[in-house]
């Protein structure tokens, strides 16, 4: 079948590398957007009818996800109706490009678990140097103070979004520890890199959203590994309100509450249709407009009404159920950890769901992506929680 061959399962690969890294390390977003099409979207319209029994199998296995996803785009489709939106032909592409990229995982499964896992120890360890050319430019060549927030370079310059992207590379790659100490070494680096980055963004909701999840991974690993990390990763949240105690609390809660309370009266003007997808709005509080709600979920339902607030969240039920019957897997268990860490990213700034791939995705439709890998993987046993770290 095409797309058993060789030459096909590295397009795809590299299309997933290519999300995963050039985020940051494109020239530009205009770039960014033209990789995905070329190594990601193309080979996956190009294998979707020659490899289209993978295809329904995918639906097969997972029809609660899958169907769920579909009655999202779907509904988001309708709302164009009613929607406000600039260049609704624009917004209505942008459904298909998600289904496009969700596409593509079943057929990056083919390739097995610990192919996949390579790949995106690839991107994570690429992102990582990304981290490292933005804390250099940052502080050193553009001489910001240590205590300034730190902006990344490409489309991780947004402190808190940028923190979410590396936050969860750091998740990709902490639990899989090489074996050979020459690549410890560059693993152990790398964390340092992407761990400095996620501290210097002085992103509270990252940086708790991470802490959360490394303490309670032991729970579902249950070995030395996590248990180390979660110990170690308590250790240096106290050193950091003990050294920086001042920095941490400066900004308060950051207007959150008071945001929240005017999004839930916006959801009570629209309930059930929302403003349509696509909509621009302005979120009034004390006294300020901001422009979204810094919160997925009431995004959604600002968007797309209680209807689309709730397929978003039965979409991200599903994907929980796919992982939490992959968690004898080691992928299972990181997208576990993953699931927790974007699950509590969404509650604090992530309010884009629908356009095009950004930051924002990799808190949302790449953890859904990567469930639909999952199925194909279920055979895998990983009691040992580790994998060799050669790629």
């Amino acid at each position: 079948m095409l797309h058993e061959k060789n030459w096909a399962r590295a397009w795809l690969g590299l299309g997933l590398v290519w999300f995963v890294a050039a985020i940051a390390l494109a020239p530009s977003n205009k770039v960014y957007q033209q990789g995905l099409v070329a190594f990601l979207w193309l080979p996956t319209l190009i294998l979707a009818w020659p490899a289209r029994t993978v295809l329904i199998e995918a639906w097969r296995r997972q029809p609660a996800l899958w169907g769920a996803v579909l009655l999202l785009i779907v509904w988001g489709a309708i709302s164009l109706v009613w929607s406000a939106a600039e260049d609704p032909g624009r917004e209505a592409k942008r459904l298909i490009y998600i289904l496009v990229f969700l596409l593509a995982f079943p057929l990056v499964a083919q390739g097995g678990p610990a192919r996949i896992r390579h790949l995106l120890q690839i991107g994570s360890g690429l992102l990582a140097i990304a981290a490292l050319i933005s804390i250099v430019q940052f502080y050193f060549v553009l001489g910001n103070p240590l205590i300034g927030r730190l902006g990344g370079i490409g489309e991780i310059s947004h402190p808190i979004l940028g923190a979410y992207v590396i936050g969860t590379a750091v998740l990709l790659l902490l639990y899989q520890l090489p074996h050979q100490r020459v690549v410890q070494l560059g693993w152990l680096l790398a964390l340092a890199c992407l761990g400095a980055f996620v501290m210097l963004s002085q992103s509270r909701g990252a940086v708790l959203a991470l802490l959360s999840t490394v303490v309670l991974a032991p729970l579902w690993f249950r070995d030395r590994h996590s248990r180390m990390i979660a110990v170690a990763a308590v250790i240096a949240t106290g050193v950091a309100f003990y050294v920086v105690y001042d920095v941490i609390t400066a900004r308060g809660s950051s207007f959150r509450p008071e945001i929240f309370q005017a999004v839930i009266q916006m959801i009570g003007e629209h309930p059930w249709t929302g403003l349509g997808l696509g909509a621009s709005y302005k979120v009034s509080a004390v006294g300020m407009e901001f422009d979204h709600t810094h919160n997925m979920f009431t995004h959604v339902a600002v968007e797309l009404g209680l209807p689309g607030m709730l397929l978003w969240i039965a979409v991200w039920l599903f994907t929980l159920a796919e992982i939490v019957r992959a968690r004898h897997t080691l992928l299972g268990k990181i997208l576990l950890a993953l699931w927790i860490f974007s699950t509590m990213a969404m509650q604090f700034d992530a309010a884009s769901l629908t356009a095009t791939p950004r930051a924002e995705w990799f808190v949302s439709w790449l953890i859904v992506g990567l469930a639909m890998l999952l199925p194909w993987g279920s055979a895998e046993n990983d009691a040992c929680g580790k994998i060799s770290g050669s790629t």
